[in-house]
C-alpha cells in the first residue's frame, strides 16, 4: 500500500484519543472517505467522514456495519478497553476484556474480509508494548493474544493480497491513560508513525523506544525482562 490517497478507511473506536487522530490524519493523507465507527457515533462536520454505529462486542452490530460499509480498503482495529482485570482475580472481568480487545477485533476483521479481498486491502491491529510485557495483567493477556492472532492473519490472508500490520506503542496521552503519571507519547506522533508504516508496507510498526526495547528484550533470559523473578 504505497499511499492512503483515495483509500476508504474504517476506524473502530473512532471517538477515542487515538481514534480521532486516525480519522483526521487519514484525511490529511488523501483518504477519500473515513468511516468513524463507535458505539455512539458523533457528527464530525466533514462530508468525507461517515459516522457508523459499531459495537465490536455485538456480532449483529458488526455484521450490520460491514453491510453498510462494503467499500472499505483499510481497516483499523483501534477499539480497545482496560478494566483493571487480573488473571488471578475475577475471571468474568477478564472475559469482558477479551470480548473487546481480542474477539471483537477478530470478528470485525472477518466481517470485512469480502471488501478487503476485493480491494487487496490493509488491516491494522492496534496492539501495545504490553503485547510483549505482562505487567498489564489481563490487558497484557488480551494484547498478547491479538499479537499471536495477527501473525496468523498475516499468513492466512497473504494469499488474498491482504496486508496485515500491527502497531505497538507504550503509554500515550489519551483518556485511557489519564491517571498515569509516567511520560507519554503524543498521540498525533503515534498515528503519524502508524500511517508511515502502512504506506511503507511494514508488517510490524513500533511507535516508540520503550516498545523497541521490550521487543529486543524478548531474546534475553526471562529474568532480564522481569528482574523481580531473580533470586
Amino acid at each position: 500500500m504505497p499511499t492512503l490517497a483515495n483509500a476508504v478507511v474504517l476506524v473502530t473506536g473512532a471517538n477515542g484519543g487515538l481514534g480521532t487522530h486516525f480519522v483526521n490524519q487519514a484525511l490529511e493523507r488523501g483518504a477519500a472517505k473515513v468511516y468513524a465507527a463507535a458505539r455512539s457515533p458523533r457528527e464530525w462536520g466533514d462530508p468525507r467522514i461517515v459516522p457508523l454505529k459499531l459495537d465490536v462486542t455485538d456480532h449483529d452490530s458488526v455484521v450490520e456495519a460491514a453491510a453498510l460499509a462494503g467499500d472499505v480498503t483499510v481497516l483499523i482495529n483501534n477499539a480497545g478497553s482496560s478494566n483493571g482485570a487480573s488473571v488471578t482475580g475475577d475471571l468474568s472481568a477478564v472475559r469482558d476484556l477479551f470480548e473487546t480487545n481480542f474477539w471483537g477485533a477478530l470478528d470485525v476483521t472477518n466481517a470485512f474480509l469480502p471488501s478487503l479481498r476485493a480491494s487487496k486491502g490493509v488491516v491494522l491491529n492496534v496492539l501495545s508494548v504490553l503485547s510483549w510485557y505482562g505487567i498489564g495483567d489481563a490487558y497484557s493477556a488480551t494484547k498478547a493474544a491479538l499479537w499471536s492472532a495477527t501473525n496468523t492473519q498475516r499468513l492466512a490472508l497473504a494469499g488474498d493480497g491482504i496486508h496485515v500490520a500491527s502497531l505497538h506503542l507504550g503509554y500515550t496521552d489519551t483518556p485511557m491513560t489519564a491517571r498515569i503519571t509516567e511520560p507519554k507519547n503524543d498521540p498525533a506522533d503515534v498515528i503519524r508513525t502508524a500511517y508511515d508504516g502502512l504506506e511503507s508496507d511494514a508488517y510490524e510498526i513500533i511507535a516508540d523506544k520503550v516498545s523497541a526495547d521490550v521487543k529486543a528484550g524478548l531474546a534475553q533470559p526471562i529474568e532480564a525482562l522481569y528482574p523481580q523473578l531473580s533470586r
